[in-house]
């Protein structure tokens, strides 16, 4: 199975709904390409709508443009989809590209928690499109090759099937209650493999589950540094999200400012995340009006480059 092969059948007309694709949102063993935009010079139209349309990268040296919410990327490479230490899971999707760098520190991350944790490999969610940019369901980043998106659940012990890859669910690991994590599912070794990717020199971030970060404050010994790069989020119950720094050679790449180094383990770091009114909100009274969608325009524009060159050969 090579990317190439998955590549004109996987965008689907069904992500058009927008609905958030967590790692437990299923594909589909049988994807229908996207439908032709009526007009797609249409200065209105959503930035999104052209990048999800395109099938392959951009034939243009590698650089992440902008920033994680609102850029692209140029020569942006496929994470294979089956390693000795890892598989790639909803290919109906196409979103397993990304910066060469977040490709290789997958692989280096893959190995570690094989080793480190005993883990058969990690299974990798959502990296990015071909070329980067808004997409029509799910994230708000990934969006310039450096964001990454590895479950939780460890890789079982064999190769997946497609129907595997589209239909397994991603095992949820934190309490009915939201205050910490279910000690039946969450282990030492998701310590472990987390501890490797937060100490990637590389890595800027990593979004979790507040019950995670909790859970990995109370249960960290020794050199407790990297949790300071461990970051507690919405919607990262089943999942982890890696933020790489800016590469280098991506002038125009705008990263994020680095965060303290204390560790964000004491009592009011965490006191807000545990809230009643956030763990349990209330529902807005007037339905929230839907926000415009970015445009092309909006994006730096570097981006319009990249979405009208060449394909990349495969």
């Amino acid at each position: 199975m090579t990317p190439r092969r998955l590549l004109i059948p996987l965008l689907l007309s069904a992500l058009a709904a927008g609905s958030f694709a967590w790692a437990q949102d299923k594909g589909t063993v049988n994807p229908k390409p996207l439908p032709p935009l009526a007009n797609p010079n249409d200065p209105k139209l959503g930035a999104r709508e052209l990048f999800a349309r395109k099938v392959l990268p951009a034939a243009l040296p590698t650089r992440s443009i902008g920033g994680y919410t609102r850029g692209c990327i140029a020569g942006a490479v496929a994470m294979p989809l089956n390693g000795d230490t890892w598989q790639v899971m909803r290919l109906s999707r196409n979103r397993y590209w990304g910066h060469p760098d977040m490709i290789a520190l997958l692989k280096r991350l893959a190995a570690k928690a094989h080793k480190d944790a005993g883990w058969p490999g990690i299974l990798v969610g959502d990296i990015g499109q071909p070329r980067g940019g808004p997409a029509l369901s799910g994230h708000a980043s990934h969006q310039i090759g450096i964001d990454a998106d590895v479950w939780l659940t460890p890789m079982p012990d064999r190769k997946l099937s497609r129907e595997d890859r589209e239909e397994m669910s991603a095992v949820m690991m934190v309490r009915d209650d939201r205050l910490d994590v279910d000690p039946h599912v969450f282990t030492p070794g998701h310590l472990l493999v987390l501890r490797d990717a937060a100490q990637e020199p590389a890595v800027q971030r990593i979004f979790v589950n507040p019950a995670i970060k909790k859970a990995l404050c109370r249960e960290a010994k020794g050199d407790r540094s990297w949790l300071s790069k461990i970051r507690p989020w919405w919607g990262h119950d089943y999942h982890f999200h890696i933020r790489m720094r800016c590469p280098p050679g991506s002038p125009e790449c705008k990263g994020q400012p680095s965060q303290s180094d204390e560790d964000g383990c004491k009592p009011s770091d965490l006191a807000y995340w545990f809230k009643d009114s956030v763990l349990h909100p209330k529902p807005s009274p007037k339905p929230e009006k839907p926000r415009p969608p970015v445009t092309l325009a909006q994006l730096p524009a570097d981006c319009r480059t990249v979405l009208n060159a060449p394909d990349a050969k495969q």
